[in-house]
């Protein structure tokens, strides 16, 4: 368990066995160290190598990341490079040691549609080749679609639905995925306000003690409003999990 580990037990599973790529590439990395040396620095930093092997490995890195010219971009500083290079340097970090999980925070959002397409196949192709299980943080469900095999639906810190995308996005159970897919713009649509989710997001700063989507939620009833957050539990179909009293679907009973 993660929580048992001291501080030094974590240092040894971070960028090991958990790696993570941040949403913001160029504010990940350091502005006044060179490229090659923040990507050797993970190596030394686990393997008992020297610097200068470490170096040696780093144009490898980063032609792995699909990042051409890599001697030259290891020589470079982050500033000197793209968004789309910066990202493609935090993703030869995060795959230098060929980690068991890597996180990906939103790792497309500071990047143009094109850069987003290739980062995304970049991630694709990486966990088909060295079988690396990547969790990703996204709001957008265009890249769930593409690349995901399971969904999370997070709200308030909590699993509200999980499942396939294939399960989830045509039919979702939980009021809050229901209102969220029911935001994204559609061709088809006329002319007008773009549809939201009324109320504010909950204050993470205080328990919650009902459903966290509660005050938002058109679906409510009086059960929600008088026992604790329902447990994640599995559907009739058992295909997915959901935590809900009354999901979509369902014929509103009071």
């Amino acid at each position: 368990q993660l929580f048992d580990l001291n501080d030094d037990q974590l240092r040894t599973v971070r960028g090991r066995q958990i790696s993570m790529i941040f949403q913001d590439p160029v504010a990940g990395l350091n502005p006044v160290i060179s490229v090659g040396d923040q990507v050797a620095e993970i190596l030394t930093s686990h393997l008992e190598i020297s610097k200068k092997d470490a170096k040696r490995r780093v144009p490898a890195l980063l032609s792995a990341a699909g990042l051409a010219d890599a001697e030259r971009v290891a020589k470079a500083y982050p500033f000197q490079l793209s968004g789309g290079m910066c990202q493609r340097v935090m993703i030869a970090i995060a795959t230098a040691l060929d980690p068991e999980l890597i996180i990906a925070d939103e790792p497309t959002s500071a990047l143009d549609v094109t850069v987003q397409a290739q980062i995304l196949a970049e991630l694709d192709r990486l966990r088909r080749e060295r079988g690396t299980s990547i969790l990703l943080i996204t709001h957008n469900f265009g890249v769930v679609a593409q690349i995901a095999d399971r969904v999370a639906v997070v709200y308030g810190g909590r699993i509200v639905e999980k499942g396939t995308p294939e399960t989830v996005m045509p039919k979702p159970l939980h009021p809050y995925t229901a209102a969220l897919l029911a935001t994204l713009p559609r061709l088809d649509a006329l002319r007008g306000e773009l549809p939201s989710i009324p109320g504010s997001p909950p204050e993470m700063t205080e328990p919650v003690e009902h459903c966290p989507f509660l005050p938002r939620c058109q679906k409510a009833m009086s059960r929600c409003r008088t026992e604790p957050a329902p447990p994640l539990e599995p559907d009739a179909s058992g295909e997915r999990l959901v935590a809900c009293y009354n999901p979509m679907w369902i014929a509103d009973d009071g």
